[in-house]
């Protein structure tokens, strides 16, 4: 009995060492793993790596055109390849347009241009997506006027002005109506092409699981459409803004960026004439991304 005492007496500091030993290392984690408890006879946890966050070249690809054209131009300016009459510096052109957009007269002409626009375009697409939409769900339908619907749309808008003075004068109404005529038909076969061209297992799935045509073209095809839709309304909207800019300079204007573009060039204005020029640029780039922002965010599920 003093023996098997004398054994038991001998274990208990061991066992107490070998429990003090765990709390040491459950209280002071392993070196390269911060935050959690190394385990008893367990390898510590390698630290998650990060990607370090570096300023790619990718970010500034965009500005390489702007300032190559910045570049091209003022050096054709100064080496006089084109005469300085003709052909204004970059700076003095942007000088120009920060002046003019500022309270100046361009910002009148610049927002003329911009009411014209998107009165052609509103009208343009309350009649031409529901449209498409209805000829795209009947494709006879479409068919029957396919060729009415291609023919005008190849067919060079401005050589309609003289028939659309005709009808509406020599008014306001007459450029946002030739615009109009131009975007319609661009939304209309790009909503009717949306429709026509649904994916066919959607459809087929909604008939299999007994949707009437009513519920496949309200939650199908309208939804399918979407998409070439906002294609039609972005190409729609740069069509109108092209017709209107024509329009204000050969139809009698005066207002506009078309006409303050044309009145400049007759009266050698160049600075005025390119700072005109750019503001339209400006008003056609800033309308597309517009669309695109907002295609991303209304058709999200696009391509899935």
């Amino acid at each position: 009995m003093d023996a098997i005492n004398a054994n038991r007496a001998s274990a208990a500091p061991a066992g107490g060492a070998g429990h003090a030993a765990v709390a040491t290392a459950a209280a002071h984690p392993a070196a390269g793993s911060p935050g959690k408890t190394a385990r008893a006879g367990m390898p510590a946890a390698a630290p998650a790596s990060r990607p370090p966050r570096t300023w790619t070249a990718a970010r500034l690809l965009p500005l390489i055109g702007p300032l190559a054209l910045y570049v091209v131009w003022d050096l054709v300016v100064r080496l006089q390849l084109v005469s300085p009459v003709l052909l204004p510096t970059p700076g003095a052109t942007l000088v120009a347009l920060a002046k003019g957009m500022a309270g100046g007269p361009l910002l009148g002409d610049f927002l003329a241009s911009v009411s014209r626009t998107l009165q052609a375009f509103v009208i343009a697409g309350v009649i031409g997506v529901p449209l498409g939409v209805l000829l795209g769900s009947n494709e006879k339908a479409y068919r029957s006027v396919e060729f009415l619907v291609d023919f005008f749309r190849s067919t060079p808008s401005s050589a309609l002005i003289p028939l659309f003075l005709m009808i509406f004068g020599v008014t306001d109404m007459n450029k946002i109506a030739i615009a109009a005529f131009a975007a319609v038909l661009v939304i209309l076969f790009n909503s009717a092409y949306g429709v026509i061209n649904a994916r066919k297992q959607r459809v087929m799935a909604a008939r299999v699981m007994g949707a009437s045509r009513w519920q496949i073209f309200k939650d199908v095809l309208i939804w399918e459409s979407l998409q070439p839709t906002f294609v039609g309304l972005r190409s729609g909207v740069s069509m109108a803004l092209v017709i209107v800019i024509v329009a204000e300079m050969f139809i009698g204007s005066d207002s506009g960026l078309g006409n303050r573009i044309i009145n400049a060039q007759q009266v050698l204005n160049v600075r005025d004439m390119y700072a005109s020029i750019l503001a339209a640029g400006a008003l056609g780039y800033v309308l597309n991304i517009l669309f695109l922002v907002l295609e991303k965010r209304v058709v999200h599920w696009s391509g899935r």
